[in-house]
């Protein structure tokens, strides 16, 4: 059920099982697998269906460290959050991103990957992914086509990865008819969380105060709750929970919105192919990207280049991906970047401003640019093809002083303050993007695929012009996952530390990023939240059952139920 937290009453109070608030990829996956299960959920959505100005101005803030854009674009504040503006890169994190790394401080996670690897096979249903297989020798076989092939990399430093594209899936499109229909979730649209209340010591949430842009406003009471709203809010709506901590729920050791991490995007050099590879298309993402020439059974896939764990360890390097960006005519004019936004529009995504009219007058005014270009993106003519750059992202380093903070002066239309972020990227990231492509390179010439041009070494000097300063926009490592609360803000189970009825849900529980796309992570760790959840809910169950003891009357039961599965809400409408 969906409801208008606009049309309700001022100060309305709503009472459920589970209280989630966000509603994105981690808050729907959790909505669905909790109403699978009965238990009466309300799941707070900051937005309506579709993108508004004034909601999408909440996100704004200061970038106070690297020059950074981390509002506009590149999340989604309405149901379906940053699924709206996902490009559907998904694979697992590799088997030692979730290892201590001796020479990656604050490296490692409570557990390994076998602990998440069946919760990753789920996620391929829910992310509407082809089969759990990421062996590059399968897909290469699955396609063959003579411009689908593997590199034959020879010294045993390199490897080749798989990715599988989701269709995207946009969270908000995909499941809302099975939220619409269901009897034991209500989602709350319009619904902006502005504090998460306690009791005098901080160590038991009572309630959640909810506001709305229109005017009235509510509060959610529940057992559980969930925090999913991304790896930026989610530390911000601690922070600013200080009434009773006054520096923030779940902050006692000064770790909530530190170790903010992304992964940081560069493309570098120069590829010269030899002739037998200059039409391969397996690890250009020109070319690789949604294209049916490189898909089998109806799964899209890309390849990219990895240094092996060994060369990691020796080298004492970050984890990075590697692939390669064709430079097409009129690359990076006006008619291209109109021409490119068309497209993502015919994806799904949401662009902050777009507007078609605005695009087709942009393209009609730079004719050959955007006809170069369309041409090129469409035939793939490797004649008019002007070079090829490597593209980089690399692994960020846990940082304490990469950080969120709330701005001391700034606040938004709901009277939160706004956020700070202070997004570091150290000597080591640097030393990993120059090294990396070495190594590439090297790979490249011994294995006669393609001659390299290496640029300047960025380690010890500025960023370079091409440093794609928005990073990939994952924003992750705010409220980060450790056993020991002196390290981190959650626990195994995603707990906040002292705490004991607040969950975090989403990226901002990674320790570490890895260089992997981090939705598939986001989706595998609610899936085991969901099944932690359920069992305390069942525990609590048992033990309400217990306590009524004598009691076993249809009244006492059903008070026995409300104490642990929460009332219904209280006044609404439902939206058909």
């Amino acid at each position: 059920m969906f409801i208008d937290t606009r049309r309700l009453e001022n100060g309305t109070h709503v009472t459920a099982a589970v209280c989630i608030v966000g509603g994105g990829v981690a808050g729907i996956t959790l909505a669905r697998e909790l109403n699978r299960e009965g238990i009466d959920t309300v799941l707070l959505e900051s937005g309506g269906f579709e993108p508004d100005a004034a909601t999408r101005d909440l996100y704004r803030g200061e970038a106070v460290g690297i020059p950074y854009t981390f509002a506009d674009g590149c999340r989604g504040r309405f149901f379906g959050g940053s699924s709206n503006c996902w490009g559907g890169w998904c694979r697992p994190l590799d088997p030692w991103d979730f290892e201590k790394r001796e020479w990656i401080p604050n490296s490692g996670w409570p557990f390994g990957l076998d602990l998440l690897r069946p919760y990753y096979e789920r996620t391929h249903a829910l992310l509407k992914l082809g089969p759990p297989n990421f062996e590059p020798a399968w897909w290469e076989g699955a396609i063959n086509r003579s411009d689908v092939r593997r590199f034959p990399l020879v010294t045993g430093m390199v490897r080749d990865t798989i990715s599988q594209f989701s269709p995207p899936a946009r969270f908000g499109k995909l499941y809302r008819d099975e939220l619409r229909r269901s009897r034991h979730v209500r989602v709350y649209l319009h619904a902006n969380a502005l504090n998460i209340a306690t009791e005098s010591s901080a160590r038991h949430v009572t309630h959640i105060d909810v506001a709305t842009l229109a005017g009235p406003r509510l509060t959610v009471s529940a057992k559980l709750y969930v925090l999913a709203t991304g790896g930026i809010e989610n530390a911000r709506l601690l922070l600013a929970s200080n009434r009773v901590q006054k520096d923030g729920l779940g902050n006692d050791n000064d770790l909530v919105g530190r170790y903010f991490m992304d992964h940081p995007r560069l493309q570098s050099g120069s590829v010269h192919f030899s002739r037998n590879w200059s039409r391969n298309k397996l690890y250009d993402i020109k070319y690789h990207y949604m294209n049916s020439a490189v898909a089998s059974g109806g799964t899209h896939i890309a390849s990219q280049l990895a240094l092996c764990a060994d060369v990691l360890q020796r080298e004492r390097l970050l984890n990075a991906r590697v692939w390669f960006s064709s430079i097409f005519p009129g690359e990076g004019s006006a008619g291209a970047q109109a021409l490119f936004r068309c497209k993502q529009a015919l994806l799904a995504k949401e662009q902050a401003g777009w507007r078609l009219r605005d695009d087709l007058m942009t393209m009609a005014a730079h004719p050959i640019d955007t006809v170069g270009y369309g041409f090129t993106r469409l035939f793939q003519p490797r004649s008019l093809i002007r070079g090829v750059r490597f593209q980089i992202i690399v692994e960020p380093l846990p940082d304490r002083d990469s950080r969120i903070t709330l701005s001391p002066t700034q606040t938004d239309s709901l009277g939160m303050r706004r956020v700070c972020v202070d997004w570091r990227l150290g000597q080591q990231v640097r030393h990993t993007f120059d090294r990396t492509l070495a190594i590439v390179a090297d790979e490249l010439r011994r294995s006669g695929v393609a001659a390299v041009e290496l640029d300047e070494p960025i380690e010890g000097g500025a960023w370079p012009s091409s440093f794609e300063k928005e990073g990939t926009w994952h924003h992750m490592g705010t409220t980060r996952m450790h056993e020991s609360p002196l390290q981190g803000v959650v626990d195994a189970d995603c707990k906040v530390h002292g705490v004991e009825n607040l969950y975090i849900a989403g990226s901002s529980v990674f320790p570490t990023a890895g260089a992997n796309f981090p939705t598939i992570t986001i989706a595998a760790l609610a899936l085991r939240l969901s099944e932690h959840m359920m069992h305390k809910l069942a525990l609590a169950s048992d033990s309400s059952t217990k306590i009524s003891g004598a009691d076993t009357s249809d009244d006492g039961l059903l008070v026995a139920a409300k104490t642990v599965f929460g009332m219904p809400a209280q006044g609404g409408r439902a939206l058909r």
